[in-house]
């Protein structure tokens, strides 16, 4: 897969570069139920999804103060406006940043001084294309790219110009995260709570064959 004409690998942003030095996770946290259990695991990054606007609040705030960085899926939040003033709302209660896949609120996010994490759904070449121009465009701190198993298919190039990424979707063992990384992913995104504990020097070997990107590019 090989993307049009976009930017070049931008560096992570350094409260991320931290927030990742021991455990390369972002926990995907979704509703309520499993609060408990991020808020005690090593993992510092979180999306929240599926949290209705009236929960955010409550738990934004509580995040923040045990340490963890908190973007917020704006798309999956009932209740919640697609617009600047939605951002607002999630900066005045403490979140870092926010998830979308709508290029509007990431370009709205940066100047207020919010983390932006563009998520992506690559599914075929036109699909990268226009992920690519968008995230050329945006400029998003991250880009959460789905599924992971997809970026074992894209060339360095695309991967290069969708960078820093997080890679998520069917992110479901030690090997999974360890391969992400290995392909050059800043982190790996998952619902699983037992991966929220999974530190660096944990991680599996990964396969030289594993690493073998396609000769041509693949529709």
């Amino acid at each position: 897969m090989t993307p049009s004409p976009s930017r070049s690998a931008a560096p992570l942003d350094p409260r991320l570069t931290a927030a990742f030095a021991e455990v390369p996770v972002v926990a995907s946290v979704v509703g309520t139920q499993p609060l408990r259990q991020f808020l005690t695991a090593p993992a510092k990054v979180c999306i929240l999804a599926s949290f209705a606007v009236g929960q955010l609040p409550q738990v934004v705030p509580a995040l923040g103060r045990a340490g963890k960085t908190v973007f917020v899926n704006v798309d999956s939040s009932p209740g919640l406006a697609q617009d600047r003033g939605a951002l607002e709302f999630i900066k005045n209660m403490g979140a870092h940043g926010v998830v979308s896949t709508r290029l509007s609120l990431i370009e709205k996010g940066r100047p207020l001084g919010l983390l932006t994490m563009m998520k992506v759904f690559v599914t075929d070449r036109s699909n990268l294309r226009r992920s690519t121009d968008a995230i050329s465009r945006g400029a998003p701190d991250l880009v959460e790219i789905m599924p992971a198993p997809i970026i074992a298919r894209m060339s360095a190039q695309a991967q290069r110009a969708m960078s820093p990424s997080v890679a998520a979707g069917f992110v479901e063992s030690p090997a999974d995260v360890a391969l992400a990384l290995a392909l050059g992913s800043a982190a790996a995104a998952t619902s699983d709570p037992r991966l929220w504990s999974l530190r660096r020097d944990q991680l599996p070997p990964v396969p030289p064959a594993a690493l073998k990107r396609p000769a041509v590019p693949q529709e």
